[in-house]
């Protein structure tokens, strides 16, 4: 009978969010089974009480409005300000002159799209997104090549994450490519405060938190999805510096069912105490380990990726597998498709080693160093939004550093071709349909 409950409470939540399916993390989140058999009687009643709640209070989504493009409404700012020179940016706290905002509610569906003037948002004390952090963003990017031509990077993969993200924590999930299509519009009018100077970009920030005012914990009726722009300057101002980082176990950054391989806002304020103390410790980032076989995950809020030379002569470019523990970055994807193009014949690039193999598996910290102690431990970078890729020249593990040669140039040649072919399609020196067009260029 608990089964065919817990069956029902997934149902009606997967209507709730506007998905067929969750994942089975998802499903073993939203069951009440567990509780059920340990308290019988009130679990019942509980699971009951839930069956009748959601039947009777959530439609069907498909009879509700989707997020429809079309109805999008602009009101232009009257008071537009003038973008700062881009030597004065620092990350994430300069703003253009517009926003864009979606509200949602489980009666009425998603609501009228809005481009409006940048400023607070009204927000109920009581809101579920302030007390349970039922939130999770997206980090993007808007990109002007030489000809002025405007760009997104791969835009569909950002959508798609964040709909995975928030179909996690029980908010709707939305058509990415009416989301799409409003991202640009709101880009498009704020084009001009894309910098100009070689390496800058627009940071696209969209993000979906509950608003429901009630102190429950339970799923949100209410959400506001709304998207936010930052002129950001060059990760590496002058030349690439490799970083140092902590092998970090003390802490747990995510555990299997858990939500670290979802962007969700959660996951992020207890990182901080963590990378304080590396910072403390004279390295710039952890890297994060799990379990008593300390295998590798991320490194700070980037994916992580190794080159080895494996015992039997090939060149290994290995990142961790993602489980349900790692999020699965754009960047990440972007590099893995680019080195699985070149080993299998498809595309070769100038740059990558003819041997190269690409592994997406576990990897521990008894490896990394047994590579190392035998030199095969070629490079080590995090890849990610902000910097592409973040070369690693020392990691701290056990009280002594593994050194990480990053030759002369500050990093190793697969790093710094990834580097060359990423930035490449986002600034247009290479044609590619990862680039995809918000607005044309002058000349």
């Amino acid at each position: 009978m608990q089964t065919s409950v817990s069956r029902a409470l997934r149902s009606t939540v997967c209507r709730r969010v506007g998905v067929a399916t969750l994942t089975k993390a998802t499903r073993r989140t939203l069951s009440l089974s567990t509780f059920a058999r340990s308290s019988p009687r009130t679990g019942a009643v509980a699971v009951q009480s839930a069956r009748r709640q959601y039947a009777t209070t959530v439609p069907d989504p498909s009879t509700l409005p989707g997020l429809d493009a079309s109805k999008l409404k602009v009101t232009p700012n009257p008071d537009l300000k003038t973008p700062p020179p881009s030597d004065q940016l620092t990350f994430g706290t300069t703003f253009t002159d517009h926003m864009l905002t979606i509200p949602w509610n489980s009666a009425t569906g998603w609501g009228e799209p809005h481009i409006k003037p940048f400023g607070d948002i009204p927000m109920h004390p009581g809101s579920m997104g302030i007390h349970y952090a039922i939130s999770a963003f997206e980090g993007m990017k808007a990109y002007r090549d030489a000809s002025g031509r405007v760009t997104l990077f791969r835009p569909d993969k950002n959508m798609a994450r964040l709909n995975r993200s928030v179909a996690r924590i029980t908010m709707p999930t939305f058509d990415g490519a009416e989301m799409i299509t409003l991202i640009k519009e709101l880009v498009k009018l704020d084009a001009h405060w894309i910098p100009t100077e070689p390496g800058h970009s627009l940071y696209v920030r969209p993000i979906m938190l509950g608003t429901q005012p009630t102190l429950y914990v339970g799923p949100t009726n209410e959400a506001l999805l709304y998207v936010i722009c930052s002129p950001v300057g060059p990760y590496y101002k002058t030349a690439i510096k490799p970083v140092a980082l902590l092998g970090t176990d003390m802490y747990t950054r995510a555990a299997p069912g858990g939500t670290g391989g979802y962007k969700v806002a959660a996951n992020y304020a207890p990182a901080i105490v963590p990378q304080l103390e590396a910072e403390a410790a004279g390295y710039d980032q952890n890297l994060w380990l799990l379990g008593p076989e300390h295998v590798l995950t991320e490194v700070g809020s980037m994916n992580l990726f190794l080159v080895l030379k494996t015992k039997d002569g090939k060149t290994e470019l290995v990142t961790p597998d993602l489980a349900d523990i790692i999020l699965p970055g754009v960047t990440r994807d972007s590099i893995l498709a680019l080195a699985r193009a070149h080993a299998s014949g498809e595309a070769k690039i100038a740059g990558l080693p003819a041997d190269l193999v690409v592994s997406e598996r576990k990897i521990t910290m008894a490896e990394v160093k047994e590579a190392a102690a035998e030199g095969r431990l070629l490079e080590v970078f995090g890849a990610g939004t902000a910097a592409v890729v973040s070369p690693v020249g020392r990691i701290g593990w056990e009280g002594k550093d593994i050194v990480v040669d990053c030759g002369k140039e500050g990093a190793g040649p697969v790093t710094r071709t990834m580097l060359r072919e990423i930035e490449g399609r986002q600034y247009g020196r290479i044609p590619s349909e990862w680039a995809v067009v918000v607005q044309e260029g002058t000349e």
